[in-house]
């Protein structure tokens, strides 16, 4: 029954979605599609293959680099690479807004040196195009490098031996065997590229994002949104689908045991600058210049914006966050070992559904979750009406629990992932021990597995953390009128045309995800 309760628990939204679609579409539907829906989809396409092509580009050659070469500053730049994730992609958005704007930072330093100013207009979907490449690229990096650094030595060297050089060797070997690790990379960047509200709608681009937005709050036809919502859905299941398809029965496997570990290529000094150069430009363009750019305007709006009443809203967005994050842990702990503790054989494999949530976006999530709750608000109106005589007003809606349990639906893969992966690592022995000793499964968990998975725990804790304070779409839609969020109010201040007082809240953003970050990159060299 638990194992049944958390598989409806995380399925509503999707099962909300397709019975609306049963109800059919809104009065603006004919209209959206005649004159909006063309520009979604190309637009959605256009940023798709665009930040595809510039994200697999800048996170795979620099995972490439610094797991096959010594070259200066190489360790330092191995962790910097990962820092454009603490940015939300939005508040990236806002800075090389500001940076390239008239009057901006660029016209500035270029006056300082005496250049006569050339305008850059980054606010169109190119300029979208490139700020979601260079925030997003990690999530390739990453899950390239992982791999670049147990990679089978010997099939290189073989390679080498039969006359192929560096970089053949790269296409033919490297690349076709880090293949699953560099896909699911991308995919994370579809799911956030296809996720992004807040950037698209500051640069004007009109996506499938902004039109669910559109609808839900400008023709007011949730109805409507849902149908678009559907359609973004659809796009989604078909690319993780059709990579499947395109994979077939290939299997990717390596053993850490029988394999060397990669090893490390000296260089000229000349080569170790070229690799220095294209290694630190997606750190440049990705951390750098943003966080300068929003620590500058800080310093020009801190005795504006540092008010009485921002405080609140750092302790509001911290305690949303730190419960949603804890809450998230808990239900990914279930979603893993109810099913295995299940007797049904047909529930076994049911914890798969947890990674649907994070293939979601934000958007969908949040109008999945408000219309059940919405109508489970108007039966208990009705019930404290007809036999209590009162008025009890929405129990659900409007408060901060709806934007929690949005949040676990939305980031529980996230949670699970990592969860999975070291449970995966404890021997079978230790806790079939336990039973046969008489214990229960919850004690066998509690005493044996549970302090063995605390680095995962904490693991998992941290990338919901970070996750959760970024969020904006669903945040935007969900959130209580008397409660903000950090990401909220840097998208009010840029919205209202406020672009540099939004710098103090982005860059709270910004420090509460580098400790995590850096913590995280500590796991994976672990």
């Amino acid at each position: 029954m638990l194992t049944l309760a958390i598989i409806a628990f995380v399925s509503l939204p999707i099962i909300t979605i397709f019975i609306q679609l049963f109800l059919g579409p809104g009065e603006s539907w004919l209209h959206v599609v005649k004159n909006l829906l063309p520009d979604y989809t190309v637009n959605t396409v256009i940023l798709i293959v665009g930040c595809t092509i510039l994200t697999f580009l800048f996170g795979v050659s620099s995972a490439w680099i610094v797991s096959r070469y010594h070259f200066f500053m190489r360790q330092p730049l191995e962790w910097l690479l990962i820092l454009p994730l603490a940015i939300p992609s939005y508040i990236t958005a806002y800075a090389y807004a500001g940076f390239f704007d008239y009057g901006g930072t660029l016209e500035l330093l270029l006056r300082v040196l005496n250049i006569n100013p050339y305008k850059f207009d980054v606010m169109n979907i190119y300029g979208l195009i490139f700020v979601l490449s260079i925030s997003l690229y990690p999530y390739v990096y990453i899950s390239s490098r992982v791999v670049f650094r147990y990679q089978s030595s010997r099939l290189i060297e073989a390679s080498k031996m039969l006359g192929a050089s560096e970089f053949k060797t790269l296409l033919r070997i490297v690349l076709p065997l880090a293949r699953p690790a560099i896909i699911g990379g991308l995919i994370l960047v579809l799911m956030e590229v296809l996720n992004d509200y807040g950037a698209a709608k500051y640069y004007g681009v009109q996506t499938f994002t902004t039109g669910v937005f559109r609808a839900w709050f400008s023709l007011e036809e949730p109805s409507t949104a849902i149908y678009l919502s559907a359609i973004l859905l659809v796009v989604v299941f078909l690319f993780i689908g059709l990579e499947r398809w395109q994979r077939g029965a290939k299997k990717f496997t390596f053993s850490l045991k029988s394999e060397a570990k990669l090893s490390k290529l000296k260089v000229s000094k000349q080569s170790q600058f070229v690799l220095f150069i294209i290694v630190g430009f997606p750190v440049l363009l990705g951390f750098v210049l943003p966080f300068f750019q929003l620590l500058y305007w800080c310093v020009l709006t801190f005795s504006d914006v540092a008010s009485a009443g921002f405080y609140p809203i750092a302790l509001q967005s911290l305690g949303i966050a730190v419960s949603a994050s804890f809450l998230t842990v808990i239900f990914a702990v279930f979603v893993l070992y109810f099913p295995k503790w299940n007797r049904i054989a047909i529930l076994k494999q049911s914890s798969r559904i947890a990674v649907l949530g994070y293939a979601i976006p934000g958007a969908i999530i949040a109008i999945g979750v408000m219309i059940p709750l919405l109508s489970l608000d108007k039966l208990g109106i009705e019930i404290g009406k007809t036999y209590f005589d009162a008025d009890i007003g929405f129990m659900i809606n409007g408060t901060v629990f709806i934007l929690i349990y949005a949040y676990i639906i939305r980031f529980l893969a996230v949670a699970f992932n990592p969860i999975e992966a070291g449970q995966l690592k404890l021997k079978n022995c230790l806790s079939e021990s336990s039973r046969l000793l008489g214990k229960s499964p919850f004690k066998t968990f509690l005493n044996i597995e549970f302090p063995l998975l605390k680095p995962s725990l904490i693991g998992a804790f941290i990338l919901v953390f970070v996750d959760v304070m970024k969020e904006l779409p669903l945040t935007l839609i969900l959130k209580p009128y008397h409660i903000n969020t950090l990401a909220v109010k840097a998208y009010e201040f840029a919205s209202d045309e406020m672009i540099m007082e939004a710098a103090l809240p982005s860059l709270c953003i910004i420090a509460t995800g580098i400790v995590p970050i850096i913590l995280l990159n500590r796991l994976i060299l672990k």
